[in-house]
């Protein structure tokens, strides 16, 4: 797929566990490649830029020599299943036993600037590579300081960029090594994390300004992890002192994202919230963490706690103008630009020169996508002025084309602009691969819309909910249905019923879709095999455990997707999607209910008595009213659809214009 529809969105609200953060993922297979002992990484991101970085360790860590253990492997869990986000690395102790290999690293600037630099001290002939954009990227500065111990570093085409080719060399550290610091922080770190592995003592000063001083503070804090400490006067000079060697701390776990939490973040802000980023907070040790600092400059409501942020619009639903120095938090200032077409003046976003020299000229990029969305924008070598559109809606256009520049963070930026009830068609949204493969379904997650349909049995809200999903084009959830599939599920898998884990974890993954009015599991259609009498009672011993009802609870939430959401079935308003902007209860008269209950046994030749339906349905409905945790009731923003007069379709129909009334952007 090429491109990816956004429908026009006005809502955000919810929790999103993050992935790990890029930064601190690559730095940390680095560090514990280059170790002495074994280091077990845990929550690594999975992402185009960690691959790249793996396959190159993978590739110079390998000799083939007998006995050298020296490797990156996935980590066993149980040893047999394979953990996600867990990996096992056995240094090398500072030098790497492959002395020639052909390296090609992508996009990833995380991966290709500090490899240089170890590569570069490790007395072999290494030959490193990208894609196009990234031999466009500058990497003078970083080499010029290699040059200047003695490393053999030579561009094998353009003079200053990418590719590259590292020759063996003796090294001498006579001096200070005199570096630029205003065009990317990743050739400090670059430098930072391999001149340890001299065992010489270190100097290096900067010419420059440093930018991105955050990024610093994640190297040096994670070099102090693996035992080398960096002594520095302000931001001008750094001291390694030389015998240090890195050593493994055993286990590492690495944080969320903080760039990434900033989509939500601003999600939050922009589409009421409240919007919860759980992986990163005030312990953080990413510089990033700071977005939320310039999110309530802008009258966003911040709440923050250890491993949580959590993010609501201004009291009074605008956010403010501001003119902010952003240098500190480059990557996560491309939200707040996008977040600009949403404040109620003009906006200033300065000191982002570092923007032009990323995965694409970011400044130009975000210009030019900006405008399309009827914001009016300053573009300047260093800063851009952000004009908000003088209407309410983004664009008149009925859906706005977004470029991405093969640029993951123009790509996550701008599915924002949805918020503001405009459909987007985002081009090439795989590029989001490079750091956040998932990330649509996670904005999915707090955005899509959510139609919850309540009400009690047998008022034919499964019914109603399905063809309202098919109407529009969402996505079914037929909530009822899980726990019988979810006995069906654990039994076929050899799961005990009474095993509370076990069963629990065959909920949290369970495989229900359910396409039209059948339901499949793992693909396979089960809409009879559900309601064999075996599985009826499995259901009922299943959903008696707190730990699959607490599973399920989570698994009914993933089903919220773009475009959006149809969820049918008891406690969807109150309980799984309390957020949801349109919810119905569906009610008819218990002896109008009794009657299509006998209907429709009757037409499928099974026996019925229609005063037996009546009195098992009063009876439950009395039970639900009386359950101690989330009784059925109306909620009081629900709005009430008395079905007892009217038939299917007039059913359908008055939901709809329930959907029109409450989401007016469906119109669009």
């Amino acid at each position: 797929m090429n491109h990816l529809d956004l429908p026009a969105l006005t809502r955000a609200a919810g929790t999103v566990r993050l992935p790990g953060s890029k930064s601190i993922s690559n730095r940390v297979l680095l560090l514990a490649a280059l170790a002495e002992g074994e280091t077990e990484i845990r929550d690594l991101l999975d992402s185009d830029d960690t691959r790249v970085m793996l396959e190159a360790l993978q590739k110079v860590m390998r000799s083939g020599i007998p006995g050298d253990g020296a490797g990156v492997m996935k980590c066993p869990v149980g040893g047999t299943a394979i953990g996600e986000g867990r990996w096992r690395v056995q240094g090398c102790g500072g030098e790497f036993p492959v002395k020639q290999a052909e390296l090609f690293l992508g996009n990833a600037g995380t991966a290709f600037r500090p490899l240089t630099a170890a590569l570069a001290l490790s007395g072999g002939h290494y030959r490193l590579s990208g894609v196009p954009r990234m031999h466009e990227r500058p990497i003078g500065d970083l080499v010029d300081g290699l040059r200047q111990i003695g490393a053999d570093v030579r561009y094998a085409d353009k003079e200053g960029f990418p590719p590259l080719e590292i020759f063996p060399a003796a090294v001498k550290l006579a001096a200070p090594i005199r570096v630029r610091g205003d065009v990317s922080s990743q050739f400090l770190t670059a430098l930072l994390m391999a001149l340890p592995l001299t065992g010489e003592t270190a100097v290096i000063e900067m010419t420059t300004e440093l930018i991105s001083k955050p990024y610093i503070e994640i190297t040096l804090n994670l070099m102090a992890r693996f035992g080398v400490t960096v002594g520095r006067e302000g931001w001008q000079r750094f001291t390694i002192a030389g015998g240090q060697k890195y050593r493994s701390p055993g286990v590492v776990h690495v944080e969320g994202d903080a760039s990434g939490a900033s989509y939500f973040l601003a999600a939050g802000a922009i589409g009421g919230g409240p919007v919860r980023v759980e992986g990163v907070g005030r312990g953080s040790i990413q510089g990033d963490v700071k977005f939320a600092d310039a999110l309530a400059a802008m009258g966003a409501r911040i709440e923050m706690g250890e491993n949580f942020i959590e993010a609501r619009a201004p009291a009074d639903g605008k956010l403010k103008a501001f003119d902010l120095d952003l240098n500190h938090i480059p990557d996560a200032a491309m939200t707040l630009a996008v977040a600009a077409l949403f404040a109620d003046g003009p906006c200033t976003l300065r000191n982002i020169a570092s923007w032009r020299v990323k995965e694409t000229d970011r400044i130009a990029a975000m210009a030019t996508e900006l405008r399309k969305l009827g914001a009016t924008v300053e573009e300047g070598a260093d800063y851009l002025v952000i004009h908000p559109p003088q209407s309410s809606a983004l664009s008149p256009q009925p859906s706005v084309p977004i470029d991405t520049y093969d640029d993951h963070r123009m790509a996550m930026c701008f599915s924002l602009a949805a918020l503001g009830g405009v459909p987007l068609r985002i081009n090439d949204p795989q590029c989001v691969a490079k750091t956040f493969p998932d990330y649509f379904e996670r904005f999915g997650r707090i955005a899509a819309p959510v139609i919850a349909i309540d009400g009690p049995s047998a008022s034919g809200k499964g019914t109603v909910a399905q063809r309202v999903a098919e109407t529009l084009g969402f996505h079914f959830l037929d909530s009822g249905a899980l726990y019988r599939l979810t006995a069906l599920a654990a039994i076929r898998a050899g799961v005990a019923l009474d095993d509370e884990t076990g069963v629990a974890a065959v909920a949290a993954t369970l495989p229900a879709e359910f396409p039209g009015d059948r339901i499949l599991l793992a693909g396979i259609d089960v809409t009879e095999a559900i309601r064999a009498e075996e599985i009826g009672v499995g259901a009922s011993k299943v959903a008696a455990l707190p730990a699959v009802r607490t599973a399920l609870l989570e698994r009914q939430r993933a089903y919220r997707r773009l475009p959006g959401l149809v969820a049918d079935g008891r406690d969807m308003g109150s309980v799984v999607f309390p957020e949801a902007p349109v919810k119905v209860f569906l009610t008819a008269s218990a002896e109008a209910r009794a009657e299509r209950r006998y209907k429709q046994l009757i037409g499928k030749g099974m026996p019925a008595n229609i005063l037996t339906l009546l009195q098992d349905l009063q009876e439950r409905d009395a039970r639900d009213a009386a359950r101690s945790v989330a009784p059925l009731k109306q909620e009081a923003d629900a709005e009430r659809v008395d079905t007892t007069p009217l038939g299917i379709a007039e059913a359908v129909a008055a939901v709809l214009d329930s959907v029109r009334r409450k989401l007016p952007q469906m119109e669009r």
